[in-house]
């Protein structure tokens, strides 16, 4: 059975768990031991070194009353024996004969002290003092500890198993969860796949978690999608139904330019049909630059000074201007830092601007080039005082080949503006049409 990528990723996290989980539980163990064995270590070097000075100050007697004294009832742990060389024991509690080597001395050990049961099954913790010709041996045998021991590892293996069992249960809701809203992304590229480029993906939760950042990606790509096919169905047919008067006026030239007998007429037929041509060539060549101009790479992208940017631009077209009877003005309301731009495709947009002030707004007297900035964001304005766009018209304006009643007297293919707003969007921004009264403002606004 092939599993999905979400139940791998839940066994994933399961297994992670659950070595996590083991690790845990065998620190916790080696700790408790330690402790232990380090607490019996201390109890038995007390006690030992407690005796002995018993023994010194008293001597056996007063010993042999101590571990009278010592021993509680029901206490079958406690070990404190005096045994001989041989290891038989002469008083105290433990083993008749201590499995104990001919050491004068043990600071501590853990075995089996006795020969015969029960000393001989059980483990005990100890140690050995010389006590003049015998030896000391005191210490507790292991039996509650090992008892306690054991009840810790059977909490150890319980908390392992509800672990396990929670790990499961939380793997199983995890890939339900994390199936269900994958599906739903998978459903709308389905859905956008076959056709409908209206669907996109809604937000379950309505936060900022991974799905939620991958819906808001995936559908402004999505949009971008739609826009773009809708622009393309738009350019197709609109280049269709542009082509088709010059094309029909260069097949009526050139069939007029044949049946002229004058060269002097033929001549200048055959010059109808150069500008014609041109024409074509430059809504053609305007086609292809906005189509590049919107697939530029950001490696192209450099770090530019947008004031020197304005001066450089006023510098080429003050002239241009003065020579039109125009009076042309620079205005800075904002100095802003370096912003990373592509540094010729701004520059064009920009002059193109400028181009249309003075081409549509002669009439006004005046062009403002302008560098403002405002909320974050920063406007490479141009002013004229001409005839301006109405508000209702500005949206045909914008659009491929969308000329104006007023403009269709004048050169030109109604793709400059187009032009200048693929550039803006390719730099985050916008191209915004506005009223100066009288004129038309016309700003490229990217964000600072």
């Amino acid at each position: 059975m092939r599993l999905s990528v979400t139940a791998r990723i839940a066994l994933l996290a399961i297994a992670l768990a659950l070595v996590s989980n083991l690790v845990l539980v065998a620190f916790i163990w080696r700790q408790v031991h330690d402790d232990a064995i380090d607490s019996l270590r201390r109890d038995t070097a007390e006690q030992a070194d407690a005796l002995v000075s018993v023994w010194r100050a008293g001597g056996m007697r007063a010993l042999d009353q101590t571990i009278e004294e010592a021993r509680a009832p029901g206490d079958l742990s406690l070990i404190i024996a005096v045994i001989d060389a041989r290891g038989r024991r002469v008083v105290g509690l433990g083993p008749p004969v201590a499995n104990i080597g001919p050491s004068s001395s043990v600071e501590f050990h853990i075995g089996r002290i006795g020969t015969s049961p029960p000393w001989s099954l059980r483990d005990a913790g100890y140690s050995v003092r010389r006590i003049g010709p015998l030896r000391l041996v005191s210490g507790r045998m292991l039996d509650d500890w090992e008892q306690v021991q054991r009840g810790i590892e059977r909490a150890l293996v319980l908390a392992m198993l509800l672990s396990l069992g929670l790990g499961i249960v939380g793997g199983l809701v995890v890939t339900r969860y994390v199936g269900r809203r994958l599906n739903r992304v998978a459903d709308v590229i389905e859905g956008v796949a076959g056709g409908d480029l209206s669907r996109r993906v809604v937000s379950a939760s309505g936060g900022d978690d991974a799905f939620d950042r991958l819906a808001t990606r995936l559908n402004t790509m999505l949009d971008k999608v739609e826009r773009l096919m809708i622009e393309l169905r738009l350019v197709t047919d609109s280049l269709a139904h542009d082509l088709r008067s010059p094309l029909a006026r260069l097949r009526t030239k050139t069939e007029n330019a044949v049946l002229l007998a004058d060269p002097t007429q033929r001549e200048a037929a055959l010059g109808g049909l150069l500008v014609e041509t041109d024409l074509v060539m430059r809504m053609l060549t305007m086609l292809i630059e906005i189509s590049r101009s919107e697939s530029v790479s950001r490696d192209r992208f450099a770090s530019i000074d947008p004031a020197a940017l304005i001066e450089e631009i006023a510098e080429l077209y003050a002239p241009v201007a003065e020579d039109a009877g125009l009076r042309f003005m620079t205005v800075m309301e904002a100095h802003p830092p370096r912003l990373i731009l592509h540094r010729e495709l701004v520059t064009q947009a920009i002059a193109n601007l400028v181009d249309n002030a003075l081409r549509h707004g002669a009439g006004g007297g005046e062009v403002t080039l302008r560098l403002a900035g405002q909320g974050g964001e920063i406007r490479f304005q141009v002013e004229d005082r001409g005839p301006g766009i109405a508000a209702e018209d500005r949206e045909q304006a914008l659009r491929r080949f969308g000329r104006l009643d007023n403009a269709r007297s004048t050169p030109g293919a109604g793709l400059g503006l187009s032009l200048i707003e693929a550039v803006a969007r390719l730099h985050g921004g916008r191209l915004e049409l506005g009223d100066n009264a009288p004129g038309l403002i016309a700003a490229i606004v990217v964000p600072a």
